[in-house]
């Protein structure tokens, strides 16, 4: 199956080292070759990037590997296809418009049997299961609350939604609108967040090392939500199966 890579901070941080990590699993150390894609939060502006080469492959992913974007809510995707033709059209993330913001969206799975009446404005482009419990979900946000609810209303509502999806399959994912990021686990995902005194990492699936003491402030937060942990020597959290977790401000808040 898929595999992804939240980045949640109180403050604009660039995902290059563990971007970098993740991207080897897409041919290297893992065969998740059936395309990739990153987004980055900006405000409440986005930036895209999806292709349906191997990442480890993409001029674009090394570029991504090598520029600092900054952003304080990322979601990335490499693919290994259950449903769906190799194409771009699907490849994660996903992105729709609800209530004036931008909604991310990326999941690892496979949903069997669910073919939800969908209708309004949330209507899939491919034909993955995952695009279509996406649009489900905007649907189900849409009629449930007349406007863009707080963070806590949210996490009710998608920790409901996310149960009525579970029992078609494998259900991980990540969600977000630039505000905060939500992470649910079937399987694997795990997260660990990086905050003062920051140490040295260093990345399980290459041969390099950041001391992020160096490269950030004593005020800086750090979330990051990965299938499988991506260093070696820092303390990762697993989610639990059926487990909804929301990131907010590089820290994860208990709800």
């Amino acid at each position: 199956m898929c595999q992804l890579l939240g980045m949640n901070c109180n403050t604009p941080t660039d995902v290059r080292f563990s971007f970098s990590g993740f991207t080897q699993r897409a041919g290297n150390t893992g065969d998740h070759t059936d395309g990739w894609g990153i987004a980055f939060f900006e405000d409440k502006g986005l930036r895209l990037f999806v292709g349906h080469e191997r990442a480890i492959d993409s001029p674009i992913a090394k570029l991504i590997r090598e520029y600092p974007i900054k952003s304080r809510n990322v979601i990335a995707h490499i693919r290994k296809a259950t449903q769906g033709a190799v194409s771009l059209q699907n490849c994660h993330p996903f992105v729709r418009e609800l209530w004036g913001r931008n909604w991310v969206f990326a999941h690892n799975g496979d949903l069997k049997g669910f073919a939800p009446k969908l209708h309004a404005h949330f209507h899939p482009v491919g034909n993955t299961d995952s695009e279509q419990a996406f649009c489900w979900i905007l649907q189900e946000l849409w009629k449930s609350h007349a406007g863009l609810p707080s963070v806590q209303e949210l996490t009710h509502t998608l920790r409901e939604l996310a149960r009525r999806i579970s029992p078609h399959g494998t259900f991980n994912f990540l969600l977000s609108n630039g505000e905060a990021l939500w992470a649910h686990a079937t399987t694997h995902l795990c997260y660990t967040e990086r905050r003062h005194p920051f140490t040295q990492a260093h990345l399980s699936d290459e041969d390099l090392s950041v001391d992020f003491a160096q490269e950030t402030t004593p005020q800086d937060r750090v979330a990051i939500i990965v299938t499988a942990p991506l260093t070696k020597n820092e303390t990762w959290t697993p989610i639990q199966s059926g487990e909804l977790k929301v990131f907010v401000q590089g820290e994860c808040l208990s709800l």
